[in-house]
């Protein structure tokens, strides 16, 4: 544990890539195999469960730190993370740090926490923070609560083993890929230049797309660049192999019992076939929105009404592997073509090709992105040609292989009514705020966002909230209306979970309306007005 929260410090405290390679590198050198699998795990966004209610936690802390519920409360808000407002309140360790391995920490005390009674957490926690220091009871606090992260992303954690173990960045990342367990043996497996078995249903690597933020004629020749829409689902592979069919998402996990129509239609695929694509809902022959699909995700048991209300196909775009042969470093062109001659045999309308667009000009191209909304799709996407198949978000030149050139966003004005603290190193500012819009003479909420501001911003809206706070509810205040900004999403959608009646996807700040009254604000009829004119 103490090289584990070592090495969280070294990560947290830098945003250089090449310290935070150096970082991982020197811990993976050393680590031994049980550790450094978990290290592993954690760091590529594993986290097991919460493992103590957060109630129960909380009383535990304040008992031993000998701190009232209202200074505990006081000095959660002011920290604005959990994790470390019980590190700090906690009295100094006896021990002063920890000698017992991360493996054991994780498989003998946390994994055991999930089903102790009650009774018996408070004695275990209170023994075992005796022994860490300050910052290792942070990190295990993090893995307590289920909230453990840290700002450095997989393709980095690869390229630290990678510079530990001598091998390939491509070699590890599509180990690492699937169903990774963390153990000694599966670290084995990982670091072994000879190792060779690879479990049959394994997707490959994803290759991910830079957003286009420049014009797009700086890509150079039109005729260079493939040119599709880019869907609105949940970004899929589908294996087949060893007489089995797979279907993996993006997030790596197995999904097939959730999309049981597409392994069907895959299952006719040839063996060792790998296809990369979009699920996407659909209905009378066209993508449905993306909300449809929602009633799909999470399910663990479908029933017929589920598959009656919210069918599904997969687009697929790419042909990564067939008769067992990995084509991801032919030219994207060539893949194309084999995926095209593969659907077309497959001949279920399950499973079809992302059409190609034509346009022969990128000004062409520019104005048949204008339709992208009433195709229900979320922009183009630019593959060039000549490209090979990568792993996550690379470039292979400066200007890059694959670009995803999304349509505008949505947006409509609203007035700040509701602000809770951040976490981290915002934790001091106020920085998640709760919007809402006018329905008969009142402000109804109607969305939560919280990025799309700078600093100086941040600060602004911040003052802002500590001079005009009405109530405190817990660490939420509500604000007198005041401030009105415009606020960005991609996509609308009924829901009566909400109050407003609408949900709407990924809102974000696009900017501060200083030069718009309160009663200027958009209103809720507005937003449905809007919603019915995409549905």
């Amino acid at each position: 544990m103490r090289e584990f929260a070592a090495l969280y410090r070294a990560l947290d405290s830098t945003t250089s890539t090449r310290a935070r390679r150096t970082a991982l590198a020197a811990y993976f050198s050393k680590a031994p195999p049980a550790d450094a699998a978990w290290a592993v795990y954690f760091l590529c966004g594993g986290k097991p469960r919460q493992a103590v209610p957060i109630k129960l936690l909380r009383a535990i802390a304040a008992e031993r730190a000998q701190v009232p519920d209202w200074l505990f409360e006081e000095s959660y808000q002011a920290v604005g993370d959990l994790a470390e407002t019980i590190a700090l309140l906690l009295p100094p360790a006896i021990a002063g740090g920890s000698t017992v391995p991360l493996h054991e920490w994780v498989e003998q005390r946390l994994l055991r926490l999930r089903g102790t009674p009650a009774e018996a957490v408070a004695p275990l926690l209170n023994g075992w923070w005796d022994e860490l220091d300050a910052h290792e009871r942070f990190v295990w606090n993090k893995l307590i609560t289920g909230g453990f992260r840290v700002g450095v992303s997989r393709q980095i954690v690869v390229q630290g083993l990678a510079e530990a173990t001598g091998l390939p960045t491509q070699v590890l990342a599509e180990r690492l890929t699937g169903d990774w367990k963390p153990d000694a043996a599966a670290w084995q497996r990982l670091v072994d230049p000879a190792e060779g078995a690879v479990p049959p249903g394994r997707p490959y690597p994803f290759f991910l797309a830079h957003p286009l933020a420049g014009p797009v004629e700086a890509l150079g020749e039109r005729s260079r660049w493939a040119a599709e829409w880019k869907w609105d689902g949940i970004r899929a592979q589908v294996v087949r192999r060893s007489g089995d069919t797979y279907v993996w998402s993006r997030g790596e996990e197995l999904v097939t019992p959730r999309f049981p129509e597409v392994a069907a239609a895959a299952a006719r695929l040839p063996d060792g076939c790998v296809l990369d694509g979009e699920l996407v809902a659909w209905r009378e022959g066209r993508v449905a929105p993306f909300a449809l699909l929602q009633q799909r995700i999470g399910r663990t048991k479908l029933t017929a009404a589920v598959l009656g209300r919210a069918p599904v196909a997969f687009i697929a775009y790419d042909l990564l592997e067939y008769g067992g042969t990995d084509l991801r470093s032919e030219p994207f062109a060539g893949r194309r073509a084999r995926l095209e001659r593969v659907v077309a045999a497959l001949g279920d309308p399950v499973v079809s090709v992302s059409p190609l667009v034509d346009a022969v000009s990128w000004q062409d191209l520019a104005a048949m992105r204008l339709e992208a909304r009433a195709r229900r799709v979320a922009g183009l996407m630019l593959k060039r040609v000549d490209s090979a198949y990568g792993i996550g978000r690379t470039r292979s030149g400066p200007a890059g292989d694959w670009w995803k050139w999304k349509i505008d966003p949505l947006s409509i004005d609203a007035v700040l009514v509701y602000a809770q603290r951040g976490h981290g190193r915002r934790a001091s500012l106020y920085t998640d705020y709760t919007f809402a819009l006018w329905h008969e003479g009142a402000l109804v909420p109607f969305a939560k966002a919280y990025s799309g501001l700078t600093d100086a911003e941040i600060a602004k809206v911040d003052a802002c909230i500590r001079q005009n706070t009405v109530e405190k509810f817990g660490p939420v205040r509500s604000v007198t209306p005041k401030l009105v900004c415009e606020i960005g999403f991609e996509g609308i959608a009924q829901s009566p979970r909400h109050k407003s009646g609408i949900a709407v996807r990924f809102p974000r700040i696009l900017r501060l309306r200083d030069d718009k009254r309160i009663e200027d604000a958009d209103t809720l009829e507005q937003l449905r007005t809007l919603a019915g004119a995409l549905s």
